[in-house]
């Protein structure tokens, strides 16, 4: 959960950390846009600052399908999210990339079918955090003892799977649905996302599942370089890759059917608008088999 393209999720950027006394996330820097903020503004919040907006803005200019593409996304979650617990069985839900929080969120959708499970909301931006407790504090209830929102960092994925309170809600030993969400994409390359993957992919036990969607240039004539550009002043860049570099972050892992395939073809309900443009993002959920 997160970017133009980010959005459960997700936002690669920062330290890691709890957010207690001491912590790098105390801080919100407004220096620099925030690809969750910049999400926001694309989905029509009000959660940003005017630096997320002006690049917000900048971006648009060069990509002007970015709000369906925030949107597409956004939709592609919720329905990986209603098959992972209503016919994958999952009661556990890691969300790393969870971005600010948009209604109706991934608890919400979860409680909906089974009212017990468990989700645990990571992202690296204290504005995410801040929203998200209050958004739990206001919930049903009991829904404290279902969720649990931390500040830590995708880049230091042991860091994440070690978070006590990741722990406190996740078990490791029973299936996990693991949401990266438009978040990869804010990994560099110098940060080995196949190896930040892979090391989140190995925690989860067989019957585990892995929700995934990254940007790609590859349904673009100008590969949406220009778009991509606007990020390099961001606190993450943005970085596009084709359809092959996105579909090896799913391992081993056994794709559902369609495969990997743009968000808006991913176990559509509704039949797209004729003459919508096209959306550069690809989405997958995949099965771990023993």
């Amino acid at each position: 959960m997160t970017s133009p393209l980010s959005g459960s999720s997700d936002a690669g950027s920062g330290g890691t950390g709890s957010g207690g006394t001491g912590s790098p996330f105390l801080k919100i820097d407004t220096s620099k846009p925030h690809p969750a903020r910049m999400y926001d503004y694309f989905l029509g919040g009000k959660d940003n600052y005017e630096v997320d907006r002006d690049a917000a803005e900048q971006f648009i200019k060069v990509a002007p399908e970015v709000r369906e593409g925030v949107r597409a996304n956004r939709h592609f979650m919720h329905r990986a999210v209603r098959h992972v617990v209503a016919e994958g069985g999952v009661r556990q839900i890691l969300d790393i990339g969870t971005g600010l929080p948009t209604e109706p969120n991934v608890h919400q959708i979860a409680h909906s079918i089974a009212p017990g499970t468990r989700v645990a909301y990571v992202d690296n931006d204290p504005i995410v955090s801040t929203h998200s407790m209050a958004l739990m504090a206001d919930a049903d209830p009991g829904t404290d003892a279902h969720t649990s929102v931390v500040l830590a960092d995708l880049r230091d994925p042991r860091a994440v799977l070690d978070h006590p309170d990741v722990r406190k809600i996740i078990d490791f030993d029973e299936p996990v649905a693991l949401l990266l969400v438009a978040v990869v994409h804010f990994l560099a390359d110098a940060d080995d996302p196949d190896a930040v993957v892979a090391t989140l992919r190995d925690a989860l036990p067989d019957g585990s599942y892995l929700v995934l969607s990254h940007a790609t240039g590859d349904v673009h004539e100008d590969r949406r370089e220009n778009a991509a550009s606007v990020y390099n002043k961001a606190s993450a860049s943005l970085n596009l890759r084709p359809h092959a570099r996105v579909l090896d972050l799913f391992g081993d892992f056994t794709l559902l059917d369609p495969g990997l395939v743009p968000v808006t073809d991913w176990r559509p309900e509704e039949a797209p608008e004729r003459g919508a443009p096209p959306i550069g993002i690809y989405g997958g959920v995949a099965r771990k088999n023993g």
